[in-house]
């Protein structure tokens, strides 16, 4: 089975950072793109970064980029997502996804955790 785990989520204040990490375990399988999805009530789910996990090139929502950064600690088998800057409008819960290919949909999902910012 493969296993994806979210931590790091939690309360912060406008202008203030968090760092979320995803540990990835169970079985090998072909890992092309990891991303970081998120989801606030009564929004839809977005993309906010994703990397090529052995190129390491990466990828950017328009909402977030400059303010997060996305990484992975090859040796680990961890993602990370540095978050500066916060928004209220980051409040969401925070989901760490991969799949195996360069096109498709994402096949593996974390639990998911929850960010809040405040105002």
């Amino acid at each position: 089975q493969v296993q994806l785990v979210e931590s790091g989520g939690g309360l912060a204040q406008a202008g203030g950072s968090l760092r979320l990490s995803c540990a990835v375990s169970g079985r090998t399988f072909s890992r092309y793109f990891m991303g970081w999805f998120r989801q606030a009530p009564g929004k839809e789910r977005e993309l906010a970064a994703s990397i090529n996990w052995e190129g390491g090139g990466t990828y950017y929502g328009d909402s977030v980029k400059g303010r997060f950064t996305i990484s992975r600690d090859y040796a680990k088998n961890t993602l990370l997502l540095q978050m500066n800057s916060l928004k209220p409008e980051d409040t969401a819960v925070y989901y760490c996804a991969a799949r195996e290919g360069p096109i498709g949909s994402y096949k593996y999902w974390g639990q998911g955790t929850q960010v809040t910012v405040s105002s």
